[in-house]
Parts: structure tokens; C-alpha cells; sequence
């Protein structure tokens, strides 16, 4: 299967300053999961690939599809249907892994997220920016910064360090260590 590869570096970190990205707006990656809408900051966006198949990680969470390399790092891959705990879906040729950078207090970290398909990029002015809605303890909604309104419905607004905060994650920032026998022990 051909992997294309769509390089979103003139939207990252290194093709806009902030002050040019405030001056130009929010902007957003909107990417399809499970029939949802849902957006990312589009300055968290390395870039996007066709899906292609991992290397598995032995004990690691089923959200977590494997690793691949990318120009030589290697990057831990996340299925975000697993990690939202939605059922899983088959591959298929709108597939993409999305490459986002993640700030964590260890310092920042490349993630692959692997989502059903890219839509669009969203431009909303930030007094369309609804907070999310306060479900208390009941749903977690932490790593929902908002919810837009858009003509089709809604698009939910993901803060990406949050969603894909290692810490809660669990499995990517340590490797459990092995006994003498190089089994790998429960945490």
C-alpha cells in the first residue's frame, strides 16, 4: 500500500511565530472518529501520513497500536477510537495517522494518533468557543478545551497534551522493567 504524506511544517511551530497565529486566528484540524467531529490545535500538527502498519509493543494498553519510525524517531502510534473506547473499525484507505507534538512536564514528545479520516481545517473565532460541558465525575471531559457549532453539528475541540498526556497513558513514557528471565513485570 503507498503511504502519502502530507507535510503540514508551513502551519507548525516553525512556519508561523504566535504573534502571527493570533493575528491570523484559532485554527484547528478537524478529523472524522466513530461519525464525530472532532479538532485539534493545528500548531500541535507535524504532519499527517497514510496509515501504515506498526511494529506491536508487547504489554501495551490495546490503544496503543505500536510504534513506527519517522526519519529515524521512533514514535508510539495511538488508535484514538480505542483511547476514546469506541469500537474498532477496520483500516481502510481514508485512514491517517495524524503526528502531533505533546508538551508533558518531561518535555515534549511526538505521538501518532490514528483517527478515521481528515475533514478540514476549522478557522472559529474564539467567542464561538463553547466550554465543554460539566458531566462531574461521571465522564471525564479534561482533555476537551471546547465545542464549536458548525452547519453539520458540532466539532468537539481536543487539547492534544492532555489527551495524550503520557502520565495517563501509562505504558509510553517507562518500560516496565524485566525480571532475570526478560519477562516483563506488572507496573
Amino acid at each position: 500500500m503507498n503511504t502519502k504524506t502530507t507535510d503540514l511544517a508551513t502551519l507548525g511551530p516553525r512556519g508561523l511565530s504566535k504573534r502571527d497565529a493570533t493575528a491570523e486566528g484559532l485554527q484547528y484540524l478537524t478529523f472524522s472518529l466513530a461519525g464525530e467531529e472532532y479538532g485539534i490545535d493545528i500548531l500541535k500538527v507535524q504532519e499527517i501520513r497514510g496509515w501504515a502498519p506498526v511494529t506491536k509493543v508487547p504489554n501495551a494498553p490495546p490503544f496503543v497500536r505500536g510504534v513506527m519510525n519517522l526519519r529515524g524517531a521512533i514514535v508510539p502510534v495511538i488508535d484514538l477510537r480505542l483511547r476514546f473506547g469506541l469500537e474498532t473499525m477496520a483500516y481502510t484507505k481514508t485512514t491517517v495517522v495524524i503526528v502531533v507534538t505533546v508538551q508533558s512536564a518531561s518535555g515534549s514528545r511526538i505521538i501518532g494518533t490514528v483517527v478515521d479520516g481528515v475533514s478540514d481545517v476549522l478557522n472559529p473565532n474564539a467567542a464561538d468557543i463553547q466550554p465543554p460541558p460539566d458531566f462531574g465525575t461521571a465522564v471525564h471531559t479534561e482533555f476537551i478545551s471546547g465545542l464549536v457549532t458548525i452547519e453539520a453539528g458540532m466539532v468537539m475541540l481536543l487539547d492534544v497534551d492532555r489527551l495524550l498526556s503520557v502520565e495517563e497513558m501509562f505504558a509510553l513514557e517507562t518500560v516496565r522493567p524485566a525480571n532475570e528471565h526478560g519477562i516483563a513485570q506488572a507496573a
